[in-house]
């Protein structure tokens, strides 16, 4: 036997596919894809009519440039690009903080859902009058309660440790229960409505919440050259959803007017300190004076002379502007060593220099930043670092900035204080109490203009934290679309209608690639296209029905043994000696129908006025006498080639009354020597004297891939019917017969393809083996 016949595959030899033939086949099995695609419309139905509606929810803002606010824009704003950086603004939006605050403004960390038949659905609020006693801070894991309200009161189950609690009537008020909440009937109108339903209660972490929901929005710039963000949010509650990007706007703005109203904070607190201090100095000067008058006895001072007191006013004018800015510095000075947080300062309290000014803002800035930076990151971030390396660079600037205008102002001073010593000896007249009288009364005019300039800037620093611009400009308020977006009953007909084709298209391709059957007469002469196809035999159903009993039958079974009969007429060789034809009936494997053929080939022959011979020559697993009902021990060959003296003519049995030209010689007894009977020589003096009584021999012989038997006697067969059966036998099992047939061992080979149409199937299993055994006659 050739080793490349284990291997080998019917299939290697196909170089084309017919199409056609190929769609006949899938098509074969269309019930299967109608019932598929309406299994899974029915599916996709179903979860359409139960999944939940999942809806998306948006908003849209627009950031405010804090330099800006809701002023119109200006031609500047045309060629100018905002500051606004809103990767950080989208940031800030989904930051941990802000959500926080959401989940707690929205009691988030309980929420409701309705149980149903089969779906739970998420609803905004429960239909009871709800209180909730936990603290929401005090929850550290998840807690779940369900409600079932019946007709005679309320059963609540802990999910957890599957406790019930059970009330007479339609609420827990009157019942001394360590629940973390209270429900009741809101009114009895709505006892109707809610008896029978099922609801459920969640309590979780509100740290738990806001990570979720923090996950859960997204937030999207419109447009590279805009400043505007969108705020999208998916959930089974419309209302819900909507409050939620409702209340995180709200929130967002009021952490930027937070920010943007510290420095006026900063001011007002700067400025009562300050005042404390003032009140207190301007006591002590009002007390000194009213001591040194009523000391002196002076009511009145007249002035000396015009020029002198006009060139000293205006000395004493300059020198209280410098010392004014003197004292506003030293305040603004140590304010600033003091703030060793490096918080905000007082803006715009009287300095001169606008250097300093623009400082003091940069400075402030640049602290709101460091601050709003912190609050999404952390320490460590290069953001945050490089805006507390700002704040202290600009710390710095200021200080050295104060102090060299200190020194400026102090030099002035000094200058003024030569020039009042030049003038004081022009009004050396002028008694030293005037001299006194005036200090005392400018000392006060200092602190009374500085306590007014205070009291301005608190009550402008008052205003500016009244009126503090927002932060963002809300464009949309939240808006959910009226369809939701999952599940899309397109998409999931769409994806049904395609897997009900595909997933029987894909386990038939399966069941055809992996298939080694083979199933007609193309896949024979797929293999070998010299060995000739002589007829196919149909599927019987009706197995108690299989013996062309009956010459005159029209049945299709009776049909295809006439055409078989008369195509084995053709490939016999002619002869002249009017000698009986001898035809071999074999197969590779048990089970492929050779008995059944050979019987039916026979009476089809007898059918005719032939004289037909039937020889039972499968002397290992005989199976003609189960046909005809004879016992299976009657003497036959085995008997006539074992004992010299049996006839074999004395073992001839008529088993079809209606075939009376037809005889049969069965197999006898099993013996254990069968290949050794077989070529004893009796076999061959048997056919010899056999072809001198009958028109045709028909041999039923052994199977050829285990046993030798029919190999010894081959050279005795005019014609060799080799059967295959269809969805039984192995592709590349032929290659076995085409073998025999190309080495000679067997004679005049032509296939018959038995059980054609006996399944649409393509799957037998390989469970038949390749054992000679003793079962089924077909």
């Amino acid at each position: 036997m050739d080793n490349s016949f284990n291997t080998m595959n019917a299939f290697d030899t196909e170089d084309n596919i017919d199409l056609k033939q190929e769609l006949r086949r899938y098509l074969r099995y269309w019930p299967w894809f109608v019932f598929t695609v309406m299994l899974l419309l029915i599916g996709a139905y179903l979860y359409l009519r139960y999944a939940p509606r999942i809806y998306e929810t948006y908003a849209k803002v627009k950031i405010l440039d804090e330099s800006e606010g809701l002023e119109l824009p200006t031609s500047a704003f045309i060629f100018k690009r905002s500051n606004i950086n809103l990767e950080n603004e989208k940031e800030i939006l989904t930051s941990y903080l802000i959500m926080d605050r959401v989940v707690r403004e929205l009691n988030l960390n309980t929420s409701f859902y309705e149980e149903g038949t089969i779906q739970t659905s998420q609803i905004e609020t429960l239909p009871l009058t709800f209180k909730q006693i936990i603290e929401p801070d005090s929850i550290s894991k998840t807690i779940s309660y369900k409600i079932n309200v019946k007709a005679n009161g309320l059963e609540i189950i802990d999910v957890d440790t599957e406790e019930v609690f059970s009330f007479s009537e339609h609420s827990t008020l009157n019942s001394d229960t360590n629940l973390p909440f209270e429900i009741s009937l809101r009114s009895e109108a709505s006892e109707k409505d809610i008896i029978g339903k099922t609801f459920l209660i969640n309590f979780k972490s509100i740290k738990n919440v806001a990570l979720g929901l923090k996950a859960k929005i997204g937030v999207e710039a419109i447009g590279e050259q805009s400043d505007l963000l969108k705020l999208v949010i998916t959930g089974e509650s419309k209302e819900l959803s909507e409050k939620i990007l409702n209340t995180l706007m709200d929130e967002f703005n009021r952490d930027g007017i937070y920010d943007r109203q510290l420095v006026s904070k900063r001011t007002l607190d700067f400025i009562d300190e300050r005042f404390v201090f003032l009140e207190q100095e301007l006591d002590s000067i009002e007390v000194n004076r009213q001591d040194f008058k009523q000391s002196n006895n002076i009511v009145d001072i007249i002035a000396d002379a015009q020029l002198g007191l006009e060139q000293r006013a205006q000395s004493d004018e300059e020198l209280f502007r410098i010392e004014h800015q003197l004292t506003l510095s030293d305040l603004l000075e140590n304010s600033l060593k003091n703030n060793t947080e490096s918080d905000l300062l007082p803006a715009n309290i009287g300095i001169e220099n606008s250097s300093i000014n623009v400082l003091i803002t940069d400075y402030n800035s640049a602290v709101i930043n460091r601050d709003r930076y912190l609050s999404s990151g952390g320490a460590n971030n290069p953001i945050v670092q490089k805006a507390v390396t700002q704040v202290e660079n600009l710390k710095a600037n200021l200080n050295r900035s104060l102090e060299t205008y200190s020194n400026q102002l102090e030099a002035s001073r000094q200058q003024l204080s030569s020039r009042n010593r030049r003038f004081s000896g022009t009004v050396s007249q002028i008694p030293e109490k005037e001299k006194l009288l005036r200090a005392i009364n400018r000392q006060q005019k200092i602190k009374e203009s500085l306590y007014l300039l205070l009291l301005q800037k608190r009550e402008e620093a008052a205003i500016n934290l009244a009126i503090t611009e927002p932060s963002i400009k809300v464009v949309e308020y939240a808006l959910t679309g009226g369809n939701p977006i999952s599940p899309k009953s397109h998409i999931i007909y769409a994806g049904a209608l395609l897997g009900g084709l595909l997933i029987p298209f894909g386990i038939l391709y399966l069941m055809f690639m992996l298939d080694t059957k083979l199933h007609g007469k193309d896949d024979i002469t797929k293999v070998s296209s010299k060995i000739p196809v002589i007829g196919e035999i149909p599927f019987k159903k009706n197995k108690e029905d299989v013996v062309f009993d009956d010459p005159d039958s029209r049945s299709a079974l009776a049909e295809s043994f006439r055409i078989l009969s008369s195509n084995v007429d053709y490939i016999l060789p002619v002869k002249d000696d009017h000698k009986a034809k001898v035809i071999y009936c074999t197969s590779t494997i048990k089970g492929e129908g050779k008995t059944y053929v050979s019987i039916n080939l026979s009476l089809a022959l007898s059918s005719i006025n032939k004289k037909v011979l039937l020889i039972g020559a499968d002397l290992r697993n005989p199976q003609i006498h189960t046909h005809i009902k004879q016992d299976k021990h009657n003497p036959g060959l085995s008997n006539y080639l074992h004992d010299g003296n049996f006839n074999w003519r004395d073992g001839l049995r008529k088993g079809f009354d209606k075939h009376p030209n037809h005889d049969i010689l069965l197999s006898g007894d099993i013996p254990p020597n069968p290949a050794h009977l077989l070529t004893n020589g009796r076999f061959t003096k048997l056919i010899e004297e056999a072809k001198d009584e009958y028109d045709y021999i028909i041999v039923d012989t052994a199977p050829t891939i285990l046993v030798t038997d029919t190999l010894l006697i081959s050279q005795l067969a005019d014609a060799t019917i080799y059967l295959v059966r269809a969805d039984y036998t192995e592709k590349n099992l032929l290659k076995y017969s085409v073998d025999l047939s190309e080495t000679g061992k067997l004679k005049n080979v032509a296939y018959v393809v038995n059980s054609v149409g006996a399944s649409k199937s393509y799957g037998y299993g390989y469970n038949y083996g390749y054992n000679y055994g003793y079962g089924s006659n077909v």
